[in-house]
């Protein structure tokens, strides 16, 4: 992308981007001292939808979930949450600000049974324990089927699953999922996207980062490409999906056609 075109995508990020529900401004944030993975990034979510970002390995589509959850130092730029600035916020804050996160690995706690997890989840509010895990079961059932099993006993699809609803039980508004079809069959993989509008269509808000690319752009409103930590390209998923420019340097590469 040409100097002309990131300042033209930039101003299109500061035009559309006023009435967000999260919004972050050209952040730039690394791991190591001196070494910035994200360089530049902008990203908008409005209230109700479900965003999709997409990229090669390397982007720095996770770590713009990470910055966004706090859970990276952010060297410059901002992030804002319903207009408050959040930036570098610690997790346990945004937690209980409404902002749930799904890492992509380690994310249940293996000897703890379902409903333990899930228990976890809701520490900051345990009189809400009932009504929260009664709502993820109806979310997935398998939950309520099986609360008394051991979650190191599951499945990789059923370990999501329990990851996704007990980031759900703080009833956040806004749901940050790093790659939830990482390492699953492909039955699963159906499983989870099809969740995941579910989810969204009781009015939480979704960030979902994905290598499955295609599969990704085909369920989100909207979809960022991310490259060398900056935006590459964003628009409708289906308008990304049909994107010469993106089938030729992305799609081709970077998901299982479906």
């Amino acid at each position: 992308m040409t100097p002309a075109e990131r300042a033209a995508t930039r101003e299109e990020h500061v035009r559309l981007s006023g009435d967000a529900l999260l919004r972050a401004d050209e952040l730039v944030a690394g791991y190591i001292p001196g070494v910035n993975i994200l360089r530049g990034a902008d990203f908008f979510l409005r209230e109700g939808e479900l965003v999709g970002i997409i990229g090669p390995n390397g982007a720095g589509k996770s770590t713009l979930l990470k910055a966004l959850f706090g859970l990276i130092p952010v060297r410059s730029g901002t992030v804002t949450l319903r207009g408050k600035e959040i930036t570098s916020a610690p997790a346990h804050q945004l937690v209980a600000e409404g902002v749930g996160y799904v890492p992509q690995n380690n994310n249940v706690f293996p000897s703890l049974t379902i409903e333990e997890n899930l228990e976890m989840g809701i520490y900051l509010r345990s009189k809400k324990f009932q009504e929260r895990f009664d709502f993820c079961a109806e979310l997935f059932p398998m939950l309520g089927e099986r609360r008394k099993q051991k979650t190191g006993a599951l499945s990789g699809g059923e370990r999501q699953m329990v990851a996704m609803g007990r980031a759900l039980m703080m009833e956040p508004s806004v749901l940050l999922l790093d790659e939830p079809s990482a390492g699953l069959s492909p039955a699963y993989q159906d499983e989870v996207f099809i969740r995941c509008r579910r989810i969204n269509a009781t009015g939480v808000s979704i960030i979902m980062v994905e290598q499955n690319a295609r599969r990704c752009l085909q369920i989100c409103d909207r979809g960022y490409v991310l490259d060398q930590g900056r935006n590459a390209y964003t628009n409708a998923g289906r308008e990304l999906m049909n994107d010469p420019k993106v089938i030729e340097l992305y799609l081709g590469t970077l998901a299982t056609t479906k």
